[in-house]
């Protein structure tokens, strides 16, 4: 049986405040932690039992002194917040600088580039939540047809229209023209297709948004995992955010699809590298403030977690961790700049404490050298300590 590693990345779950943390903006947050403190005590009996509590203090969760995985933390190392980069950077790669934002919206020439690219008009160009958006400018897209374009405290330029009034098709061939439009010095990280559903006073986003990123400027684990000849499968949007290159998602609808997704590849995978995002954490939870939302997801996963464990093989690695944080309770509907948790697991895996790692590139460092390729981009394996016990 061939290796197969698992990493499965909790989008917006943070640990706690990063070194440089105070310069985003964001000192206090805690994603975890304070979520925990809100809700009055998180319920993760199965987290708890890997060493989640090992890692930071959190309400409800207690350090264990046998815990299941060996446990960490990491440190992001790239400039910025957001989902390109912290995946980016899991994969090996380092931004020399942060993508572009746009607290007072875009410049004018890039919006009526848009419209001739388009033909169409545009509503908003401010920073807004994706529901405030569509609350303010819903009915007057319906009556106009014009696009929605609207940003936030990320590098995103993000395109909503309803599905009733521009098709799905022409919303995404809008967005790839965008893609196309927005390069040095406009560079934003993605693009996001943003449709939305239902009526004045109930709009809702629906389930079919669709990301367009950079491609990467570098080669990442992916690449060298593809020039290897490892098989590569993701779930989510991580195909998205590496611009579809060296891997192929299977895209979900929800969380519950996605935990699906990964029970189905570790009941079938031969071999190589899984690569998903549970995304609702995030998009649903995290971005609206709701502390209530964020808990349900954590005990969601928990409860998926004792059969991922159990559907692991001899020869897997399952590294469980997150791109950035998204804390609920301060207020903010944007990204925080957090370090992330970091717990692995497997039948090979020392259960002993990682540290704080000084990027989250260490991960992608480790899963290469588990499945037995050179590439170690900005980071270093700690295979050592995961095998043997051995400091790395």
């Amino acid at each position: 049986m061939r290796r197969r590693a698992i990493i499965l990345v909790l989008d917006g779950v943070g640990a706690g405040e990063a070194p440089d943390t105070a310069a985003y903006g964001d000192a206090g947050s805690d994603t975890l932690g304070n979520t925990a403190r809100v809700v009055g005590g998180l319920q993760l009996p199965n987290l708890q039992k890997f060493g989640l509590g090992n890692i930071e203090p959190i309400a409800g969760v207690e350090p264990t002194d046998a815990p299941q995985a060996a446990w960490g933390a990491m440190n992001p190392a790239s400039p910025g917040k957001d989902s390109t980069t912290g995946h980016w950077e899991i994969a090996g790669l380092h931004l020399e600088r942060p993508f572009p934002t746009y607290p007072n919206g875009f410049p004018a020439d890039v919006i009526e580039a848009f419209i001739r690219a388009t033909g169409r008009g545009v509503l908003g160009n401010i920073p807004a939540s994706g529901t405030e958006i569509i609350a303010r400018f819903g009915a007057e897209q319906e009556k106009t047809g014009k696009f929605i374009v609207y940003t936030s405290a990320d590098s995103v330029f993000q395109v909503a229209a309803h599905e009733d009034v521009i098709p799905l098709k022409e919303l995404y061939t809008a967005c790839e023209a965008a893609r196309r439009l927005l390069v040095a010095p406009n560079d934003v990280s993605r693009v996001i297709a943003r449709p939305f559903l239902g009526r004045v006073g109930s709009y809702r986003r629906s389930k079919n948004r669709r990301d367009y990123s950079l491609a990467p400027p570098a080669d990442t684990l992916l690449d060298a995992l593809a020039g290897a000849g490892v098989s590569r499968a993701g779930v989510g949007k991580v195909d998205d955010l590496f611009s579809g290159r060296s891997i192929t998602s299977r895209h979900v609808a929800d969380n519950a699809e996605g935990i699906r997704a990964i029970m189905e590849w570790l009941a079938s995978a031969q071999g190589g590298l899984l690569f998903a995002n549970l995304v609702d954490f995030d998009t649903l939870y995290g971005h609206r403030s709701d502390v209530a939302g964020f808990e349900r997801a954590l005990r969601q996963f928990d409860d998926a977690l004792p059969a991922m464990r159990a559907a692991l093989r001899e020869d897997d690695l399952l590294f469980i961790t997150a791109d950035h944080g998204n804390d609920p309770t301060t207020g903010s509907t944007d990204h925080a700049r957090e370090r992330v948790p970091l717990l692995v697991a497997g039948p090979q895996v020392h259960p002993l404490p990682l540290g704080t790692r000084p990027t989250f590139s260490d991960l992608g460092a480790t899963v290469a050298e588990w499945l037995n390729i050179g590439f170690r981009g900005q980071g270093t394996s700690f295979l050592l300590t995961l095998e043997r016990g051995q400091s790395s």
